[in-house]
């Protein structure tokens, strides 16, 4: 075997494969999405971002680190996002029975106070969690926009597992697609039974970053550029300490309406 062919390369392939199907077939949905949440942004509202298991990757990926800005508002549990313990206390196997515990997700969306001309993304490969489906009908029934981040493929091969039928796709008003496979893992290696090397990470990041770049973009065209989050490699330290300060600042005063401050 060269080492063209080995199996790293191959997932660095399948990952580049990833990235332009995003290109080719996600770009138009992508464009209603950075309309929706720029002009949310733009009206200091805030763009509320949930998933659970291995999707409050794209959630951090979004805010706050450099390169992001104001506007997107994590909400992540760590009852169903802390993974390291893997066995034990906060183990994965109670983190993947909590997901799946339909109620729940209102009970979180009780914490907060949510604006009708706010945004709700939720972001779940498989797009049949209960916790994610109370959440996204919870946006729903409040007023918010929602859209979907999942695997189409996956959800597609999965069968609906909430009380009302229905797959986050199902609820959403605009739906973007990961292009990750179904089942997730890319690889396929000679003496494995089954496909290792997950993707979805690839693509939750890749749509996620196209989104904020593009609503930085459309803000700063309408004379609202945002405060961006950025290394003292750039700026140096003291404009990078400075604009840390007026980013989280800023952060503060829009989500503290969601806290009920």
């Amino acid at each position: 075997m060269s080492t063209g062919e080995n199996a790293g390369y191959r997932y660095l392939d399948t990952a580049q494969q990833i990235i332009a199907d995003i290109r080719a077939t996600q770009m138009d949905a992508l464009e209603q999405a950075a309309q929706w949440c720029a002009e949310t942004i733009a009206q200091r509202g805030l763009v509320h971002l949930f998933g659970t298991g291995h999707s409050r990757i794209p959630i951090e990926e979004m805010f706050p680190r450099h390169g992001s800005f104001p506007g997107w508002h994590p909400i992540v549990e760590l009852s169903m996002t802390f993974h390291t313990q893997v066995v034990g206390a906060n183990g994965q196997r109670q983190a993947m029975y909590i997901e799946k515990m339909e109620g729940l997700g209102e009970e979180i969306l009780k914490n907060f106070v949510f604006r009708p001309s706010d945004i709700f993304i939720v972001f779940s490969n498989s797009g049949v969690n209960n916790v994610v489906m109370d959440v996204a009908l919870g946006a729903r029934q409040r007023g918010m926009k929602v859209i979907a981040v999942v695997s189409g493929a996956h959800t597609e091969a999965t069968a609906p597992r909430h009380k009302s039928g229905l797959k986050l796709p199902d609820v959403a008003d605009l739906t973007l697609d990961n292009c990750t496979p179904a089942g997730d893992a890319l690889v396929t290696v000679e003496g494995l039974d089954y496909p290792v090397g997950p993707g979805s990470t690839i693509g939750y990041a890749a749509l996620v970053n196209a989104l904020k770049c593009r609503v930085a973009e459309l803000l700063a065209e309408w004379g609202q550029p945002p405060l961006v989050l950025t290394s003292s490699v750039l700026i140096g330290a003291e404009k990078s300490a400075e604009l840390f300060e007026a980013t989280y600042d800023d952060y503060r005063d829009r989500v503290k309406v969601a806290y009920g401050c």
